[in-house]
């Protein structure tokens, strides 16, 4: 499994990247994987203002849906629209193509306290 060292991760298997105070926001290889082929990502939150762990979205695979939650607190400031279409990007480039959200972060700090590739690794191992 392909877990960026410049990615920080959630225990719930989201992963973000940070420029300055803006994220970007989508899951891990092992969570597409543990999910299996995704047919719809729905995500109604742009614009919100949302606390870290709060929901922000589902994500549908074909034999379940899965809440996901926000890494940081912060608002949502864009949603990839390319999802809307082609959902399977998640499944194909959950790293890049297959982000999920743009959003603003409240407090750079908290990023530090997210897990790092290699935390993240011994989690799902």
């Amino acid at each position: 499994m392909n877990f960026p060292e410049n990615l920080r991760y959630t225990k719930d298997h989201e992963w973000i990247k940070l420029e300055g105070t803006t994220a970007t926001v989508g899951i891990t290889e092992f969570a597409q994987s543990e999910l299996g082929d995704i047919v719809y990502v729905d995500i109604d939150s742009a614009g919100k203002t949302l606390n870290a762990e709060d929901i922000f979205g589902t994500v549908e695979a074909v034999k379940t849906v899965s809440d996901l939650f926000l890494p940081l607190t912060g608002t949502i400031d864009q949603v990839n629209p390319a999802l809307a279409n082609q959902p399977e990007l998640v499944n194909s480039d959950p790293y890049g193509d297959g982000w999920m959200i743009k959003m603003t972060v409240a407090s750079v700090a908290d990023y530090e306290s997210l897990l790092s590739s290699d935390a993240y690794s011994k989690l799902v191992s």
